[in-house]
Formats: C-alpha cells, structure tokens, sequence
C-alpha cells in the first residue's frame, strides 16, 4: 500500500473544499421565476331572477248619473288615484256634449278616496240599492278598475251611508265644476250672466253643495276686477270670497 504524502493531502482537502463550495453555492441559488400566471376562473354572474309579480295598474274611477228629464241630464266623471281627469256632461236640447278636465283640490280627493276604501269596492258583492227605489231622483253608477279587476254598481238610492256619501261627493263635484264652465263662458261671451251666476254660486255655498269653494277663491279675486263683468257681479263676487275665508 502507497502511503500518502503530504503533497497527496493537500490536493485532496482541496478538492474538498471546492466540492462543499460547488454544492453550497447550487443550495443558495433562488428559484427560477416564472411569469405565467395560473388561469383563474371568471365570476360565474348570479341568475338574474325574472320578476313575476302582477303590474297592478293605476286605479281608475268612474262616476254616472243619468234622468232624461233633469236640466243636466246626464254627468259622468273620470279620474285616477291623484283625481285628475275629466268631467262629461249634457244638458237638456243639447247634442253635443260637453267636456272638460277636471283635477280634485287635496281635501276633496281625500274624502272621495277613503269613502272608496271603506266601501272595499272592488271585493265587495254589496247591492247598494235600497228597497224602495227613487228612479225620478236619477240613476247613479260607479265603477272602478285595477289590477285587471273592474266592478260597477247601479242603484238610484242607498242606505249604505258610503256609497250614499260617495255619490253625494260626485255630485258636489259636478255641481262645483259645471257652475266654473258657466261663469268661463259669462266671462268670455255673455257677461250680462254674472250677476245670476254669483247668486248660483252663493246657493250653493248655502246648500254645501260645492265640493271645495277655497277652490273658487282665485277665480273671484279675478272676477272682482274683470271690467266686462257687470258691477252687481263684481262686488257680489268680494262678499262671497269674504264668505269663504271665514270658513
């Protein structure tokens, strides 16, 4: 056997030492990079659910009187939830019928909306006519529509005290919105009919047969100034607007 000599040793720790240093220097080195990103899956969006609940369309109300043989003989109303639309009317030799819009000041739409509510018109089977039937009164008919729903109920007098009151509201709506059309064509064409039309108007102030004289206020303030009217209406008109603002 070759006994090792100290030059022997020397290459050998050597190489050694080149060996860890070669495996250490492997062991240091970072990880290689990569800029691929892993593929991620896109948000699947949420079902979007169909909506199938019923529209409910905007309530529609319908007034109707009807008796050949009155001076107005026949009114029908329109309106919806908001009381706007439109009054029809026909007077007595009179052909063509007469038209115009109609909006329901704040107090009245409240009284004409919760008589409606507490009749529960539309699910309601109520016969509001009475036993003893009053034809020469006239012929009243209401209906109302929503929702697909329609209901109409025709009775000339009734003891159930909503439908009476809701008729009785109508009628002061009527009475209130005809007198306006008389006086808008006094004004413009015959204005030697004021002086008979302030008298109808305080008649029916008397009577509460207007549904919401604080409505009339701005028209008689114009009227108390309108030089085409005769003085007799225009001083009329001032006492009747100091009637009104005292109530």
């Amino acid at each position: 056997m070759i006994k090792p000599t100290f030059k022997h040793l020397r290459f050998i720790s050597a190489a050694f030492v080149f060996l860890g240093a070669a495996v250490f220097g492997v062991a240091q080195q970072p990880p290689a990079k990569h800029n691929a990103r892993p593929e991620v899956a896109a948000p699947t969006p949420a079902p979007v659910k169909a909506d199938n609940s019923p529209k409910s369309s905007s309530a529609k109300f319908n007034y109707e009187f009807t008796q050949p043989e009155f001076y107005v003989r026949r009114i029908v109303i329109e309106h919806d939830a908001e009381g706007r639309g439109r009054i029809t009317f026909e007077r007595m030799r009179q052909e063509t019928p007469i038209v115009e819009p109609l909006e329901f000041s704040l107090a009245t739409l409240s009284r004409v909306s919760e008589l409606w509510r507490n009749l529960n018109f539309l699910q309601s089977t109520e016969n509001y006519q009475s036993e003893k039937q009053f034809p020469h009164l006239g012929t009243m008919r209401l209906t109302m529509e929503q929702g697909g729903h329609k209901r109409n109920a025709v009775f000339n007098w009734s003891k159930n005290k909503d439908a009476f009151d809701l008729v009785t509201e109508y009628r002061r709506i009527a009475d209130q919105a005809i007198l306006l059309f008389d006086i808008s064509v006094a004004r413009e064409t015959r204005p030697l009919d004021g002086p008979k039309l302030m008298e109808e108007l305080e008649a029916l102030l008397k009577r509460n047969a207007l549904a919401d004289p604080k409505q009339l206020l701005p028209l008689l303030k114009d009227i108390t100034s309108d030089e085409h009217l005769p003085l007799i209406a225009r001083n009329h008109a001032a006492r009747l607007i100091k009637k009104i603002e005292k109530n």
